[in-house]
């Protein structure tokens, strides 16, 4: 009889301990559940780019916050040069990384080769139609803006502090590469100006860097010698020169992508470019299994994708009432064919 009672307390006694092992999965059967893995993000950026106060920085801040509300592991790879993107973006597909995401025109080619010979990664590319990757990978992402409406706000606006400027009425714009994002911002920004101002003159300069802030600061200083009162700075971090330039020639500088008014009272507005919200938003379509390869996302006013900064205090009440007309013209469809490539000159 003592037998038969010691061994079951030794079998109550070792279910205990199973049980006890085995975990509570919140159900009470005792049975351990697993908890899913953290979606991987990589970042592709540019060396040096990451404290550019605009396009790259956004990007990373898009990826800081998934990481925050969304518990997503983000890796940075910053590249060195071009030669790197492949590289770079391979490492991470091999890793198993869940989404790779370029930031730039620049890496539409790396990022199609790469997404060929890795289908089961997903690929986002920032300022990329995804018809324009080469083979139009199915998973692949384009993540468009409507930058050229943006640009038509700032150029509406410049045009309305110039006219009230002694002489000639000039505005201008310094470029980093000629590409059609930049191109975008240009165009937009010439076509609200002429509304504005029909009579009104432009003046435009490409830096052909991303970098070197001497470039564009050389390139606005030139530009306001011809006359410009007010300079649009589509370069990154080589355009922070060029609105250096406009603060030190008491001229008005529009910054792009982020809200650039820290920079000083010299600042008339900033196009904003919603990188950031974009970037989350992909990771999040990731997480939720919305994710469409293939196409593109695109974001406009009426996304609330693009807008302007915080706008000078010197501006008259007038000319903001003015321009929050254009805006919900544009962002209902009233205003269209607002172009998207610079004419030639």
């Amino acid at each position: 009889m003592l037998r038969l009672t010691t061994q079951a307390l030794l079998l109550a006694l070792l279910g205990l301990v199973i049980a006890g092992c085995g975990g509570d999965d919140g159900n009470g059967d005792g049975v351990a559940v697993e908890p899913s893995p953290a979606l991987k993000v990589g970042l592709i950026v540019d060396k040096g780019q990451l404290d550019d106060n605009g396009f790259n920085e956004l990007a990373f801040k898009g990826l800081e916050r998934a990481q925050a509300e969304l518990s997503v592991e983000g890796r940075v790879i910053e590249s060195a040069s071009s030669a790197d993107y492949i590289p770079n973006m391979t490492s991470l597909a091999r890793q198993e990384y869940d989404l790779v995401i370029g930031v730039g025109f620049a890496q539409g080619d790396a990022i199609g080769k790469v997404a060929q010979k890795f289908p089961e990664t997903r690929f986002a590319i920032i300022d990329v139609d995804q018809a324009f990757v080469p083979g139009k990978p199915a998973n692949v992402q384009g993540l468009l803006f409507r930058e050229e409406e943006v640009g038509y706000l700032v150029g509406y606006l410049a045009a309305l502090q110039e006219k009230r400027r002694d002489g000639a009425d000039v505005i201008s714009a310094v470029g980093g590469m000629k590409e059609p994002p930049v191109d975008r911002f240009i165009a937009g920004y010439f076509a609200g100006a002429r509304e504005a101002d029909p009579g009104i003159k432009t003046v435009l300069g490409y830096s052909q860097d991303w970098d070197d802030q001497a470039k564009c600061k050389e390139l606005a200083l030139n530009q306001i010698a011809d006359g410009s009162g007010v300079v649009f700075s589509v370069a990154g971090g080589c355009g922070l020169g060029a609105l250096n330039a406009a603060g030190e020639r008491d001229r008005w500088g529009i910054g792009v992508d982020a809200d650039q008014s820290s920079l000083g009272k010299h600042i008339l507005t900033s196009a904003k470019k919603g990188v950031d919200s974009a970037v989350f938003l992909t990771i999040q379509s990731i997480q939720d299994e919305s994710w469409q390869g293939g196409e593109n996302a695109t974001f406009g006013l009426k996304e609330n994708g693009v807008g302007l900064g915080k706008v000078s205090a010197e501006v008259p009440q007038s000319d903001l009432d003015a321009v929050q007309a254009i805006s919900e013209r544009i962002a209902s469809g009233e205003i269209t064919g607002i172009p998207t490539e610079v004419a030639k000159s």
